[in-house]
């Protein structure tokens, strides 16, 4: 596996209630575009179903595409991704959905964590592994 860090710039987010809840909590519908930079180039696109609790933490479940390069390949990929919203900052977690790279990251496989402090600049890691490039 080969690990690649850089960070993501979120560009837009936009969010639309679901469902308010009893207890102050409510369920959202959540989507954005962002920017890599780092070890992946490109630009990334994200929908998300989060669950805001009463005290203002959530857990957030999405899908992210992502668009450029990774490793001097370029193509695209979707990824899925679990976060913990504390309420000040994000932490979460990135699985390579199977059969779903583009051009020359078909076969990509792989997981990965990201992490915002809060603010706009999200840092993140990917350990991956792409197929072998056949001889043209």
């Amino acid at each position: 596996m080969t690990k690649a860090t850089g960070t993501f710039e979120i560009i837009s987010l936009n969010e639309d209630p679901v469902e308010e809840r009893e207890d102050g909590g409510k369920l959202t519908r959540a989507w954005g575009d962002q920017t890599f930079s780092g070890d992946i180039t490109g630009d990334g696109a994200v929908q998300w179903v989060a669950l805001y609790r009463g005290d203002k933490t959530a857990r957030l479940v999405g899908l992210q595409r992502i668009a450029g390069s990774v490793g001097g390949r370029k193509g695209s990929f979707v990824i899925e991704a679990t976060s913990d919203f504390s309420g000040a900052s994000s932490k979460g977690t990135w699985t390579v959905v199977a059969g779903s790279g583009t051009g020359d990251l078909a076969g990509i496989s792989g997981s990965g964590s990201f992490e915002a402090a809060g603010g706009k600049s999200v840092t993140y890691e990917l350990d991956y592994t792409l197929a072998a490039t056949s001889s043209r």
